[in-house]
């Protein structure tokens, strides 16, 4: 397999990998399987390595609806011709958590968190919001660059959506939270802060998504990095 595979040539090294025993374990992780080979990701990863990237072949395995033709579409894609509405419609279409979270980095990366952050936090479809808190995840982890204050700003999406009770995106809500006060030492204060209120939330959501950001930004490891970044 090189730079000039095709869709073709990628269904047929899917199909040659094809197994029923991983197929039932991402079941039961919750990952949909109505269209999947069971390749896993550790596979994916170098075989989008060795393909490269190409936005027309990208749009292309989308298209095919099976989870690792989407997944494959999202590590290869270019980032600089993905738009805003290319990203809503893939968004539509997102049907396991597995999805959003291997996908949404890529719309961080071609720039669009800004824009899409807030509509898809307030979209009340369950992976689509879920998308919007995975995608702060990113922010938060990878874009070193941005101001703290930017990864700040998105605490009160955090707290308005914290009593969502569906199971995706009150983890990812979660995930949003911690990954924000792990950062930096000016992210864990404001971020220790919301969990802290949130923990003491009468709503059951809120208060779990608060007591477990809490026990994780107070833990030691968690501190003695952060103490470990603001030296160096």
């Amino acid at each position: 397999m090189d730079r000039n595979a095709t869709v073709a040539d990628i269904f047929a090294w899917l199909e040659a990998r094809r197994s029923e025993k991983n197929i039932a374990g991402m079941a039961r992780y919750g990952i949909a399987t109505m269209k999947a080979f069971g390749v896993s990701n550790a596979e994916l990863r170098p075989l989008a390595r060795l393909i490269g990237r190409d936005h027309d072949r990208a749009l292309a395995l989308w298209e095919t609806g099976w989870r690792e033709a989407r997944l494959l579409a999202a590590f290869t894609d270019e980032k600089k011709k993905v738009t805003a509405a290319q990203a809503r419609n893939w968004a539509a279409e997102f049907d396991s958590w597995e999805i959003v979270d291997g996908v949404t980095d890529l719309f961080v990366d071609a720039g669009l968190a800004d824009e899409l952050v807030p509509e898809f936090a307030a979209d009340d479809r369950e992976f689509v919001r879920r998308a919007a808190f995975a995608m702060i995840c990113w922010v938060a982890v990878h874009l070193k660059k941005r101001p703290d204050a930017d990864v700040i700003c998105f605490l009160p999406l955090i707290e308005a959506h914290a009593r969502d009770p569906r199971n995706f995106v009150r983890k990812a809500v979660n995930w949003a939270l911690r990954s924000i006060g792990k950062r930096s030492m000016a992210c864990h204060g404001p971020a220790l802060a919301l969990a802290e209120k949130l923990s003491r939330s009468p709503d059951k959501t809120a208060r779990w998504i608060g007591t477990d950001a809490v026990r994780e930004l107070t833990a030691g490891k968690t501190l003695d990095r952060l103490a470990g970044r603001r030296s160096a």
